[in-house]
């Protein structure tokens, strides 16, 4: 066999694997990538609900905001308590359906499901509160539907 002929069979060689091999890593980058990307966005969301939770904070003690049942049904809320109550819940509403519209498919990784779990965690304490609840209808005006469907199939386990 001549150089010539070992060359070329050489480079058939390292075509044959050569070509899938960079295939693999090409996949393997794309799946980091997108891994990545889930995650700064999972980050950007977390921020953000901790940003709510701050502004609850500012409203917790007259809103009954911190109780995970609500207010109690003895205390009324004045008309000014009642619309800052139903801001703050469409702002909820509104990062709950971000996180819904950017982390939730149905078939989801196993990392990309552990980021829903806390978000759906979230959404189920906050559906235990009948004051949440009651209004849950109108927030979901204009959201997603299905984001909406699924928000409100869990607020249903608590009636």
């Amino acid at each position: 066999m001549s150089l010539l002929e070992s060359l070329e069979a050489l480079s058939y060689v390292i075509t044959i694997l050569g070509f899938p091999g960079g295939i693999a890593v090409f996949l393997y980058q794309q799946r980091k990538a997108r891994q990545n990307e889930e995650n700064e966005l999972h980050g950007m969301l977390s921020e953000e609900y901790d940003g709510f939770l701050r502004l609850i904070l500012e409203h917790a003690a007259d809103l009954q905001l911190l109780r995970r049942q609500g207010a109690p049904p003895k205390q009324q809320l004045s008309d000014e308590q009642k619309e800052r109550r139903h801001i703050i819940f469409s702002i909820l509403i509104s990062l709950f359906e971000k996180a819904y519209i950017i982390l939730y498919d149905e078939k989801m990784s196993r990392d990309t499901s552990r980021l829903w779990s806390s978000w759906e965690d979230d959404m189920r304490g906050w559906c235990e509160r009948e004051d949440f609840r009651s209004v849950l209808p109108d927030l979901l005006e204009g959201e997603d539907d299905a984001f909406s469907t699924h928000i409100l199939a869990i607020a249903e386990n608590y009636r």
